[in-house]
């Protein structure tokens, strides 16, 4: 099995320590940061970019904004219930929130997608894990796009998604239990 994928995706709201936390987060290894900031506006975004290190802009990957791809060499976007489809004449890297087996499924000119919730959310209230057992054995049929678990992941559990075929995990809510942040 090749290594798995470990996507870190940031809080809805930006924070002034967001550059330093993602960098550090990258500067550890992790191979992307997700900026999910739904109600941020554009400049807030710009900056955010801005302040990171340029370096590391192909790791991250935009849960909107996506003209913000055009100025910047960012490794992507990622498409939701808020923006379900690419913008006209983007041609790079995109990944997509699928919620059960069919959206993974209907999904495969991603080239990843993400699966949630596995486990019970850390980050989102009342979100409980959506897939049984059985449902998740089912992805060893899938071979495209690859799938990225989400939702309670923690370091504990990264051995439990073995038995599956992710390709890695995202984290939200535990991702200080992962790596020390400043």
């Amino acid at each position: 099995m090749s290594q798995l994928l470990r996507i870190a995706i940031t809080p809805e709201e930006i924070t002034d320590s967001e550059p330093q936390w993602v960098t550090r987060i990258l500067d550890c290894g992790w191979d992307m940061v997700h900026l999910r900031h739904p109600m941020a506006s554009l400049r807030d975004m710009r900056n955010l970019i801005e302040a990171i290190p340029q370096r590391y802009h192909s790791r991250l990957r935009l849960h909107g904004h996506f003209i913000l791809t055009n100025e910047f060499n960012l490794g992507g976007i990622h498409l939701n219930h808020r923006c379900p489809i690419p913008p006209d004449n983007y041609s790079g890297p995109y990944s997509r929130s699928c919620h059960s087996l069919e959206e993974i499924a209907a999904s495969s000119a991603c080239d990843y997608v993400t699966l949630s919730p596995i486990f019970d959310s850390i980050s989102k209230m009342g979100y409980k894990a959506a897939f049984s057992h059985t449902e998740l054995l089912r992805l060893n049929e899938i071979t495209s796009p690859r799938v990225i678990a989400l939702g309670g992941i923690t370091p504990e559990r990264i051995e439990e998604l073995t038995r599956y075929n992710f390709g890695g995990y995202a984290v939200k809510g535990a991702i200080s239990s992962f790596i020390s942040l400043p």
